[in-house]
């Protein structure tokens, strides 16, 4: 990491942008990095060709220092990674590539977005709830390198006219 992340505005000079292939050198690092059980490179070369999978990488100039993507499916997004480089973290970031699933999935008329989060991650839980997600379930031994509970959150999307859809 460059010693820009000091910086106060380092942060309006992230760019967030579709991840591709010539992405995933600096994605799998993050990777492993933020993740007990991080997933191959070869699930993320076949999230990228799934018509249905839309994923981001967050720069600050030429590095890769967060990513997130989701699933679209019918009028629901789950979102199913989210991640920031560890020198990075608590700085907005994460908050920010969030702001932006929301929005892409909100363009494409969706009503809801979903995620798991491990019962314990009381940081991602305290984003999540920030942005208005709500915690509706418990999927017990969810993660299987641990056996942690998974917590299932739902945020409720606003649709036209600026009333929130139904459950």
């Amino acid at each position: 990491m460059t010693s820009a992340f000091d910086r106060r505005n380092w942060l309006a000079e992230v760019v967030i942008e579709e991840m591709v292939p010539d992405d995933l050198d600096e994605v799998m690092a993050i990777e492993h990095r933020s993740f007990p059980c991080a997933w191959s490179r070869c699930s993320y070369e076949r999230e990228l060709r799934n018509r249905n999978s839309h994923y981001f990488v967050a720069r600050h100039r030429a590095e890769i220092v967060g990513y997130v993507g989701m699933w679209a499916l019918s009028a629901e997004c789950h979102i199913t990674t989210l991640a920031v480089h560890p020198e990075r973290r608590r700085r907005g970031l994460g908050g920010r590539l969030l702001r932006h699933l929301i929005d892409f999935t909100q363009e494409r008329g969706a009503t809801q977005v979903t995620l798991e989060v491990r019962e314990r991650n009381d940081a991602a839980r305290q984003l999540y709830r920030g942005f208005g997600f709500e915690e509706r379930g418990l999927l017990p031994r969810y993660y299987g390198d641990t056996g942690e509970n998974g917590v299932v959150m739902c945020k409720v999307l606003r649709v036209a006219g600026g009333r929130e859809a139904a459950d």
